[in-house]
C-alpha cells in the first residue's frame, strides 16, 4: 500500500481551481456550476495533493454525454462511489492532480460537501481540529484508505450537523 501523503496549504489552490474549473468546463460541452470543495478549498488546511472540484451538471443526459468527453480528455472515470450521487473522476496533474464530481442540482452529497467546507471556512478552530485528524489518521493508517477515510467519518458528520443547524439545512450556497 501507498502511504497517505498530506501536504501543506498552498495558496495557489484557489487560483488553480478557477484555471481547471474553465478548462473542465470547456471539455464538459455542457454548462455546469463549479465548486471548489474538500480540504484544498479551506485556506491554512493541509490536504491529500489533489484538487477536490464538484461540477453540477442540469440533466442525467449533460452528464452522460459529459463522462464520454472526461474520458477522452484523459480523466479516468471511478463510477458512483457510496451510490451518492456523485460521478468521480481522476487526472493526475502537476503539481497537484484533480478529484472532480459530477453531480446533479439535487445532490444531497453535494450540498453537505459545500456545508462541511463552508463550516470549515467560518471557524478556523474546526479546522484546525480537522487537520490534527487527518495527520493523526494518515500516520497510523499504513497507507489504508478505509481507516483513513472511516476515521475522519464521524468528525465528518458532527460538522455537517453544526452546518446544518447554523446555516440551515436548505442553504443557498453559491460560493466557490
Amino acid at each position: 500500500m501507498r502511504p497517505i501523503t498530506l501536504v501543506e496549504y498552498d495558496p495557489q489552490w484557489p487560483l488553480l481551481f478557477e484555471n481547471r474549473s474553465k478548462a473542465i468546463g470547456l471539455l464538459l460541452g455542457h454548462p455546469a456550476t463549479f465548486h471548489h470543495i474538500g480540504s484544498t478549498a479551506i485556506a491554512g488546511l493541509c490536504a491529500k495533493p489533489k484538487l477536490d472540484i464538484d461540477a453540477v451538471l442540469f440533466s442525467e443526459e449533460d452528464r452522460l454525454d459529459a463522462t464520454e468527453r472526461l474520458k477522452e480528455g484523459g480523466y479516468r472515470f471511478h463510477g458512483n462511489p457510496h451510490d451518492a450521487g456523485r460521478w468521480t473522476f481522476t487526472k493526475d496533474e502537476t503539481p497537484y492532480g484533480t478529484r472532480l464530481y459530477l453531480c446533479l442540482p439535487d445532490s444531497e452529497a453535494h450540498r453537505e460537501r459545500l456545508l462541511f467546507r463552508d463550516y470549515l471556512r467560518a471557524h478556523p478552530e474546526r479546522a484546525a481540529n480537522y487537520a490534527t485528524l487527518k495527520r493523526r489518521l494518515a500516520e497510523k493508517a499504513n497507507g489504508d484508505w478505509d481507516h483513513y477515510t472511516g476515521g475522519k467519518s464521524d468528525f465528518v458528520a458532527d460538522i455537517v450537523r453544526r452546518a446544518k443547524l447554523e446555516f440551515g439545512s436548505t442553504k443557498n450556497i453559491t460560493g466557490r
